[in-house]
């Protein structure tokens, strides 16, 4: 399963080559999440209506390796956007990844554009 781990890299905004189209606005919870799937790669896209931005990180939880995070609470951890892992609680940022609890790796972000009524994910490759 780590080999899967290793398929995720975060993309810097500065390093995307390719806006991914992931589905309209509407097909996202606002204040929630939904998996989408690009490549061989499982992202979870967070529409955080409360304050008014998108996030998008993997959807594969690092240290169950099950493909949970999209099904996980957000909200806030010390002014730091957040998603809890729905199987063991951990929480990430959603701005870059960290494990803020401080036991794990950091996983994987993405960044997000809205274009018109669609939501795009970007990639480096």
């Amino acid at each position: 399963m780590g080999e899967i781990l290793d398929k995720y890299k975060t993309v810097k905004p500065e390093d995307v080559k390719s806006w991914f189209k992931a589905a309209p606005i509407s097909a996202f919870p606002k204040d929630g999440g939904a998996c989408v799937k690009y490549k061989d790669l499982q992202i979870a896209v967070f529409n955080f209506e409360r304050l008014g931005t998108w996030y998008a990180c993997q959807n594969l939880s690092p240290e169950k390796q099950e493909m949970v995070l999209s099904r996980g609470m957000i909200g806030d951890h010390k002014g730091t956007p957040m998603v809890a892992c729905p199987l063991h609680k951990k929480i990430f940022s959603l701005e870059n990844g960290e494990n803020l609890n401080g036991d794990l790796d950091a996983i994987a972000t993405y960044p997000v554009k809205i274009d018109g009524e669609n939501v795009y994910i970007g990639f480096s490759e």
